[in-house]
């Protein structure tokens, strides 16, 4: 594969989006995903973007819908896109089922992808990395980490527990590093061979 193909190397600027499929705007849910990508960036300049879904209801559903599609774009254009949801029936929303739905297999290849979900009790704290985790991986995105489930109860120790889940971000991104570098190093030769 040529270089120019990595996602990181089509701009300077790190590229983040968040997609929140919480019904409710602004959500609690919104929230956490926020704060992980502050933590995860502190000190870093990126370009980060939110796309609530819930503000974008009246085109949702709607087939073919522009602004959808420029939303969608945005997303793929991302080096980084969390996805995040409360969880409802044990899984992530209809409302981030939907929008995903727009992406062909493989629609999000070349991207990094984290799965951020919320919800009232543990029960349901595989969900994140057995239902959107596995969603993501479909659609071709690398997922670094396991999905990260918050539970609502705890919210008065929101901020320890993204402390964590960014450590668990960080320790994975890193010790992926030398890899990373070995096979960018093989790119490079590849590119610079007669």
């Amino acid at each position: 594969m040529p270089l120019a193909y990595w996602p990181s190397m089509r701009c300077s600027m790190l590229q983040v989006t968040i997609v929140v499929g919480n019904p409710k705007a602004h959500s609690r849910t919104r929230r956490i995903a926020e704060m992980i990508v502050d933590e995860l960036f502190a000190g870093t300049e990126v370009d980060c973007s939110v796309i609530d879904l819930v503000e974008h209801i009246d085109e949702i559903f709607k087939w073919p819908s522009q602004r959808m599609a420029d939303l969608a774009k945005r997303v793929s254009s991302s080096h980084l896109a969390v996805f995040a949801s409360p969880t409802y029936k044990a899984t992530y929303t209809g409302l981030l089922k939907v929008f995903l739905d727009r992406y062909p297999a493989n629609g999000l290849r070349g991207i990094t992808a984290l799965s951020v979900m919320t919800g009232a009790d543990f029960g349901h704290s595989m969900a994140p990395t057995v239902n959107l985790n596995a969603l993501m991986f479909e659609l071709g995105a690398s997922v670094p980490v396991r999905g990260l489930y918050f539970n609502t109860a705890q919210i008065e120790k929101v901020d320890e527990l993204v402390s964590e889940a960014v450590n668990e971000i960080r320790i994975a991104i890193i010790s992926a590093k030398p890899t990373l570098d070995a096979i960018t190093a093989s790119l490079s030769m590849k590119d610079k061979a007669p």
